[in-house]
């Protein structure tokens, strides 16, 4: 049956954050504090391994104390600022600033990519007459990604968890993201890379479809089949 709208997660599904390598040596050159290559390497490891950069790799361990902020980081800004930053402190850097200054880097639509099929997955379901919408677990207003991407005509709706101080799997939001859009939960595909917070919307009544969170290069199609899945569109949609 075809589908009258069609969900996507952000981070991992419609976009990519950058490398940590890259994301620090942004910050760096910006406060015009170099470090050799190997300092620059050995921190970026470290943020890694910390889970400091949103959208990238998560902690390999999250410290006792920032656990219970952890669990709830994208129910508001400042909980999803003090979590990341809180990840990125455990990791010395040449100065402290740094650390606020890595944050509100990986907010910047330079720090992104969208996948390479993005563009056309989301141009064809609005010529389709299906309707698009993003719901997002994060703590930052994302629409300027999509607008500095020119990605933003294509989506109807963005339900952003900070902004409702929910977060998926909660099926509120999902509910929140069809309602914006006109849509029966049956009648809408979900398209995420979480099984755990994506996979909420099936308790709504969505289909789901998950993708793999790979860098850009190593994921060219994996959004194409979502075309298929939400069909073509009803007689009277244009």
């Amino acid at each position: 049956m075809a589908k009258s709208a069609v969900l996507f997660d952000f981070s991992g599904t419609l976009f990519r954050i950058e490398s940590t390598e890259s994301w620090l040596r942004a910050v760096l050159d910006a406060a015009d504090l170099p470090l050799t290559e190997r300092e620059l390497t050995e921190a970026a490891r470290g943020l890694e391994e910390a889970g400091a950069l949103p959208g990238g790799a998560p902690p390999v361990r999250v410290p006792e104390e920032l656990a219970g902020l952890w669990e709830v980081r994208d129910r508001s800004a400042e909980q999803h600022r003090a979590a990341y930053t809180g990840m990125s402190r455990r990791v010395s850097l040449p100065d402290p600033a740094l650390h606020d200054a890595l944050y509100d880097r990986h907010r910047t639509p330079q720090a992104w990519a969208p996948y390479a099929d993005a563009p056309e997955v989301l141009r064809t379901l609005r010529e389709r007459g299906v309707a698009v919408g993003v719901v997002s677990n994060i703590g930052w207003d994302l629409r300027p990604v999509f607008r500095a991407h020119g990605l933003d005509a294509y989506v109807g709706t963005y339900v952003l968890s900070y902004e409702h101080g929910i977060q998926k799997p909660d099926p509120r939001l999902f509910a929140m993201a069809c309602a914006a859009l006109g849509a029966e939960p049956e009648d809408v595909l979900m398209v995420g890379d979480s099984r755990e917070a994506d996979g909420g919307a099936a308790a709504l009544g969505c289909a789901v479809h998950f993708v793999d969170h790979l860098p850009v290069a190593e994921r060219p199609d994996a959004l194409r089949p979502v075309l298929d899945l939400a069909g073509r569109p009803r007689p009277g949609r244009a």
